[in-house]
């Protein structure tokens, strides 16, 4: 699977290179100058803000823990997904351990992390369903509506089964232990029984379930008038709800390549092929997607380089005070008389 996601961001990046010669690299390059310095730097801080809205909807899930860690730890799983050559599941896995690292407990840092990707992904269907509607009002014909309200169907049905192996799945699972006999069961039964707490104890709580889920959907919508403000520098004049229904479709592109690292070539043709029925010409949709990409490397870098330093200085303070924790006495020569 390794090889094969390799192959995939290998290619991508060749598609990216075909891309950018085949429509000029000039016209993208101008594209992107456009926006400049400060057009970049604002850019940059409205998706930090989303980031931290988006680690406060963590945080609901997480009664008691400080707003900051949360952000933190949302920052980090951001970063990682669309930084390193990883899968979305090895940014999950950083934003729990960091989230972890700042006071939650492993069980609830893995738990909210699987109920907020779910409730993430609630609300893109949610901002889907709301794009297909703008895109009937906006051509009531379009061809794209059919397979588009078809992914939405699979989608739904996708994430109910979701929630259900969230709330089911490890009741049998720990079945299936007990069946393999008690010694298997009880080494692989214990840690999901503790992640099923973990989980039951969040969905227990309504309210944190539906504030999350509101503020993910909130965090969709805002995005579009990002990159709506991205095409307004690049001198593109798409309308708010055409931002919406390109940025939708492209999203759902991208949940459909997940085993391409960071959708490379996917997110770039993506926005070639769905940025011509909305009149932006493919070079302002590639310098937007490369912006897209610098506007995560910009943010991403120093998160990942921070961390790795608190990951650092944890492992460090560790070890030194590995000798005092065991108490192991000091080996020592007696004197020669």
């Amino acid at each position: 699977m390794k090889q094969v996601s390799i192959l995939c961001a290998v290619a991508g990046l060749g598609l990216i290179g075909v891309l950018v010669v085949h429509f000029g690299a000039g016209a993208v390059a101008r594209s992107l100058l456009a926006v400049g310095w400060a057009g970049f730097a604002v850019l940059c801080l409205i998706h930090l803000a989303l980031i931290a809205v988006m680690g406060i909807a963590w945080r609901a899930l997480l009664p008691g823990t400080n707003p900051w860690s949360a952000i933190w730890a949302r920052l980090v799983r951001d970063s990682a997904s669309e930084v390193l050559p990883l899968s979305q599941v090895g940014g999950y896995v950083a934003g729990a351990r960091a989230i972890a690292i700042a006071g939650v407990s492993a069980d609830a840092a893995a738990a909210s992390t699987l109920v907020d990707v779910g409730l993430e992904f609630f609300a893109q269907i949610a901002y889907t369903a709301i794009a297909l509607f703008w895109l009937l009002h906006l051509e009531p014909r379009a061809q794209s509506a059919t397979p588009v309200a078809i992914g939405l169907v699979v989608a739904g049905f996708l994430a109910a089964g979701f929630v259900v192996a969230q709330r089911r799945g490890f009741g049998l699972l720990d079945r299936f232990a007990h069946a393999r006999g008690r010694g298997w069961a009880e080494r692989t039964a214990a840690g999901a029984a503790a992640l099923h707490n973990a989980v039951a104890d969040i969905y227990a709580r309504a309210s944190g379930l539906w504030v999350s889920f509101a503020l993910h959907l909130a965090c969709w919508i805002a995005s579009v008038a990002e990159i709506w403000l991205a095409l307004r520098f690049m001198g593109a004049q798409l309308g708010f709800g055409a931002v919406l229904v390109l940025e939708a479709l492209l999203y759902a592109i991208r949940s459909i390549a997940f085993a391409v690292p960071n959708a490379v070539g996917v997110q770039e043709g993506a926005y070639v092929v769905l940025g011509a029925s909305f009149g932006l010409t493919p070079e302002a949709g590639l310098a937007l997607s490369l912006l897209k990409r610098a506007r995560d490397a910009a943010i991403g870098l120093p998160t990942l380089v921070a961390w790795e330093l608190i990951e650092s200085g944890r492992q460090y303070r560790r070890a030194a005070a590995a000798p005092i924790r065991l108490g192991a006495p000091l080996e020592t020569k007696p004197r020669p008389r």
